[in-house]
């Protein structure tokens, strides 16, 4: 048992039954080219496939857990989920980055950190898992790797807190949401900044930074961490 195969079996309790198909899944376009091998050998199709039952995997849970929610809004939040920075930091997580094959090029140019690469890799292996041992395993895998993550009121890959929480606040339609500092403390230079978002006068969250814009952004994740547990 190769090294991949024996940290499937030991992380999520994975063991494939055909080996050839976890291969396929791993291996980049870069190093089937260099290595004169089929198109077919890289991880193209089984990407296509993965796409395709994560985004059934993700629907089905939050249709099922969020009742209230129309279409709208649980598109936004299964974006989020699904976006290339989420999924590349699931491969990372996963340790999926340190397995794959790529072409000597690819890899001097820093394809393995690539997130690109690394969403088309974790989607790839989705693919593989789903044609390996069915739609249950892949919706167990996801239930491992990327919904406590979700259930933690993270979205991997938001880095605009503010952008993420007014999209969030206004899917029902325009509110007024506002940034007011609230402490300032230290000298000149060595600031430090708490501020507090509102949504029509009733504090949502805060958080500090260094700058006034760092802290918008604490503010902005504190808050829409809560908002996201509150509607559970």
């Amino acid at each position: 048992m190769g090294k991949l195969e024996l940290k499937l079996k030991n992380d999520f309790n994975i063991v494939f039954s055909d080996s050839k198909l976890l291969e396929t899944a791993f291996t980049h376009t870069s190093y089937a080219n260099e290595n004169h091998l089929p198109k077919t050998a890289s991880n193209e199709r089984l990407e296509f496939l993965g796409d395709a039952a994560l985004s059934l995997t993700i629907s089905e849970y939050l249709y099922l857990k969020f009742p209230e929610k129309l279409e709208g809004e649980l598109s936004k939040i299964r974006s989020s989920l699904v976006r290339t920075e989420s999924l590349s930091r699931f491969s990372k997580k996963c340790h999926f980055d340190e397995f794959i094959k790529l072409g000597n090029g690819e890899e001097q140019m820093g394809g393995r950190c690539r997130d690109t690469t690394l969403e088309d890799l974790f989607e790839s292996f989705l693919g593989a898992l789903l044609l390996d041992q069915g739609f249950e395993a892949v919706k167990k895998f996801l239930n491992l790797v990327v919904i406590p993550d979700f259930e933690d009121g993270d979205f991997i890959g938001v880095t605009d807190y503010k952008t993420a929480l007014q999209e969030l606040l206004q899917v029902n339609g325009d509110t007024k949401i506002e940034y007011r500092v609230i402490e300032e403390t230290g000298p000149d230079h060595k600031k430090q900044f708490k501020v507090a978002v509102f949504e029509n006068e009733l504090q949502l969250g805060s958080g500090h930074g260094h700058s006034k814009k760092l802290a918008e952004q604490a503010a902005a994740q504190d808050a829409f961490k809560m908002a996201i547990r509150s509607k559970r």
